[in-house]
């Protein structure tokens, strides 16, 4: 069974075009037949992006064999939903699916939601079908690879995104403005053998954009070179911790090649990953994007109670590109990273410890 779903009132929100796709929903009988299969219509556009998997239907005598065929090919955003408590001998299953909305399950591949957390999801889909699909793929492989893997993925997949229709239509709607300098992105205070490295820009809630980019990768070269700096700590000036990218620099590479090959070779996130066991992050206000990304790197991140995270990147037409979709693997899952990248929901102080993506209050 199928059904249209229409992002009219969202569209009228963000003032972007309206937009219909298919939705379906199957069964596990379905998707063991070879249901789910990527399809791609002359113009480009996949025929249906996202699947639901009835997980309340009597077909469980499938389950193992729709884990397998899924596993066998590329598939686009597959959501499993249950209203009842999963069994453990769902897992496999559920591994194989982008995420599941359940109200308690095994391991890690579900989070508790219901049918308004499908609907935000649909709504994603249907405003950036091409950019969701592309996360599913890009988690079910970064969750496997190492790191340094994981990162080069995340950049050839972001890159690509920038060229694509979806983030010019969302970059045409919200035009650039001047990025004002400043003087000290980033600050720097030795006591002992602790290096204190603070976001500056608390005018811009410490977007992160070149200038704080670049003053991130000279602070965490300094604890790199000194081995008698035990430990690096992350925090941010003012009110938020970081807003995420610099809006106002999304898209300004000359091309999609350039913009990758500048992802890689300055990659806040490697760096971050290569301290790791130094480094703590010290987390508060606003989280978003790049704003919990990179600190997911480190080995623990403390957050204050006001602390909220939230991963917006596909409501640009883009995936998570500040290491997110390696970071937050590795801290919490595939499958509740790609909750939070799909239903662009913030979540709170809470949730983040029971998840793992934070380790303690501070």
């Amino acid at each position: 069974m199928s059904h249209r779903h229409t992002n009219r009132e969202d569209a009228l929100r963000r003032g972007g075009p309206t937009t219909e796709v298919v939705v379906e929903h199957l069964g596990l009988k379905e998707l063991a037949a070879g249901a789910a299969i990527l399809d791609v219509t002359d113009s480009g556009m996949p025929a249906a992006p996202m699947v639901v998997v009835d997980l309340d239907r009597d077909q469980w005598s499938y389950a193992e064999a729709a884990a397998g065929a899924l596993g066998r090919r590329r598939c686009v955003v597959m959501i499993g939903v249950s209203d009842s408590a999963l069994p453990a001998a769902a897992e496999p299953l559920l591994e194989s699916l982008t995420c599941t909305l359940a109200p308690s399950g095994p391991g890690r591949s579900w989070v508790r939601g219901d049918h308004t957390d499908l609907d935000a999801i649909a709504a994603t889909v249907t405003t950036a079908p091409r950019a969701a699909i592309t996360l599913a793929g890009l988690l079910a492989l970064t969750s496997r690879s190492t790191v340094e893997d994981g990162l080069l993925a995340e950049s050839l997949a972001y890159s690509m995104l920038l060229a694509g229709s979806e983030f010019a239509g969302w970059r045409a709607r919200i035009p650039r403005r001047p990025v004002p300098d400043s003087d000290v992105p980033v600050l720097l205070d030795r006591a002992g053998e602790t290096l204190v490295v603070t976001l500056n820009r608390p005018e811009r809630h410490n977007a992160f954009g070149r200038a704080v980019r670049d003053g991130l990768l000279d602070a965490f070269a300094v604890a790199e070179l000194d081995p008698d700096i035990r430990e690096v700590v992350l925090r941010g000036a003012g009110r938020s911790f970081c807003s995420g990218g610099d809006l106002d620099e999304f898209g300004s590479a000359h091309d999609a090649a350039t913009a990758h090959l500048v992802r890689v070779g300055r990659s806040a996130g490697h760096a971050a990953h290569r301290l790791a066991h130094r480094l703590r992050a010290v987390l508060h206000g606003p989280c978003i994007g790049a704003g919990i990304e990179l600190p997911a790197f480190a080995h623990r991140v403390e957050a204050h109670e006001d602390a909220w995270f939230q991963l917006p990147e596909l409501s640009m037409g883009l995936v998570p590109g500040a290491g997110g979709t390696v970071s937050l693997c590795h801290r919490i899952g595939r499958w509740r990273t790609a909750f939070l990248a799909l239903t662009g929901r913030p979540i709170e102080i809470g949730t983040a410890l029971d998840w793992g993506l934070v380790d303690g209050r501070a």
